[in-house]
């Protein structure tokens, strides 16, 4: 497969770099993390996976001076024994050299390191495919995205493989999870991961997850932080004001990637009313990419009236509903969303069309194309 160029993640990077000299991106197993770095304009990429390089690092004083670039890839960092001593002599030593270091968990999920690193890095979490990029990929049927995921491996496939995800699982438990956490449960845990997967974009009942795993409460909560810190699952926690009527603990949980959801539901082709769930999962991973993923939520009420997310603003909130089709939208969670929280924008994302203004009563709502949701977000 010939590189392609995703020139929004390296404007990320680069704008990490003019903060502070490391750029940490994060991602899940077969990404995109490695062709990313080969991307990059005058780069030195070295494996650390590989010990001829672990050995070359044993001195990292010698080998950043032995550099003939000032750019540099440190791809899989995590599998040296010291990793944050040698990106510490990187920054504190070497000031005009900037590294890009990769990994598929947030850097705070190893133990290797001991140091957080403050004020020397900033972080990128690089997400599957976006909707915004599948051009470059040469797909222009949306359900070719749904379906396949944002792996691009499985994306460009012919169709879906089967083996592809199974082979994926383990090898995220042998590498992600074994390696880092010491995980020794590997059929409960990949049992949990399947279910969260199955259920993704649902509530989360940890009780239930716990009986359906034979886990224990707490075993359970560490799973998900687990899961959490190896970006294999995105969880979202209630948006409320205090209200007796409104939702106020229960998170929702989503899976990583939509290919893979597909495959745990058994879905080898997708129906008319398979894609609201996965178009769902595809438009939260452009609001992670575009704000805050630590603002995002989702709003419920105890009668089951909801909005898919809801970003807090000053004075109010933005509610964000996704439909796969702009005439199935009904604006009822909205509609009792302002009721407790009147100020901010409704925002409906769907797949295609022009942006414009409807009214619902006394209900504004903006009807947006994914690709001008960065653009509506802003304005």
């Amino acid at each position: 497969m010939s590189t392609i160029d995703r020139p929004s993640w390296t404007e990320r990077i680069h704008r990490c770099w003019r903060a502070a000299p490391i750029a940490w991106l994060s991602g899940v197993r077969r990404a995109g993390k490695t062709t990313l770095g080969r991307t990059i304009a005058n780069a030195e990429v070295f494996n650390c996976d590989l010990p001829s390089v672990a050995a070359r690092l044993e001195d990292p004083e010698h080998f950043f001076r032995s550099l003939g670039t000032r750019v540099i890839v440190l791809d899989e960092v995590h599998q040296l024994g010291d990793p944050s001593r040698i990106l510490k002599i990187a920054a504190d030593e070497f000031p005009k050299l900037r590294v890009l270091a990769t990994g598929s968990s947030t850097l705070a999920a190893t133990a290797k390191f001991r140091d957080s690193l403050a004020g020397r890095k900033r972080a990128v979490h690089l997400l599957p495919v976006l909707a915004t990029e599948l051009a470059a990929f040469g797909i222009v049927d949306l359900r070719v995205r749904l379906l396949h995921g944002g792996l691009p491996g499985a994306l460009l496939a012919d169709a879906p493989d089967p083996e592809f995800y199974a082979e994926w699982l383990d090898s995220f438990f042998a590498r992600d999870i074994q390696e880092l956490f010491r995980v020794e449960k590997r059929g409960a845990f990949l049992k949990l991961v399947e279910i969260l997967l199955r259920q993704s974009g649902g509530l989360a009942e940890i009780t239930t997850l716990g009986r359906a795993t034979s886990l224990s409460r707490p075993t359970v909560m560490n799973y998900l932080e687990i899961l959490q810190m190896t970006h294999a699952i995105t969880v979202l926690r209630p948006f409320h004001g205090g209200g007796r009527q409104e939702i106020l603990h229960q998170p929702k949980i989503y899976g990583f990637d939509t290919g893979f959801v597909a495959h745990c539901l058994g879905w080898n082709e997708l129906r008319e009313q398979d894609c609201g769930l996965l178009w769902e999962h595809v438009v939260l991973e452009s609001l992670q990419a575009l704000t805050d993923p630590a603002k995002l939520h989702y709003w419920r009420d105890k009668a089951k009236r909801e909005v898919d997310f809801v970003i807090p603003r000053r004075g109010g909130c933005d509610a964000i509903e996704c439909k796969w089709s702009a005439s199935s939208f009904d604006p009822a969670g909205l509609v009792a969303l302002r009721a407790a929280h009147p100020g901010g924008r409704n925002i409906v994302v769907v797949p295609q069309g022009r942006t414009h203004t409807r009214r619902f009563g006394e209900l504004e709502v903006t009807l947006a194309p994914i690709e001008a949701m960065a653009g509506v977000l802003a304005g």
